[in-house]
């Protein structure tokens, strides 16, 4: 493909600019995993950041992790 061809097609805007961009900043951590979950407007003002997110999900693993081995016969 052409670069004449390229710039016709290109959509980005022309106040981006990616001149100091740095390719594959963030490739070692990505590789290492990561795990991205979008919240509702609603569930994100309860919990504005990661720490409180991860805190209420331990925390409803440990009552379900309860609730399950207390309904085990004995």
């Amino acid at each position: 493909m052409s670069q004449a061809r390229n710039r016709k097609t290109d959509e980005l805007r022309p106040e981006y600019d990616f001149s100091g961009a740095v390719r594959g900043k963030h490739h070692e951590a990505y590789k290492a995993g990561t795990n991205v979950v979008v919240l509702d407007a609603d569930v994100a003002k309860a919990f504005p950041d990661s720490s409180s997110v991860n805190r209420a999900l331990r925390l409803l693993l440990e009552v379900a992790q309860k609730q399950h081995t207390s309904k085990r016969p004995a």
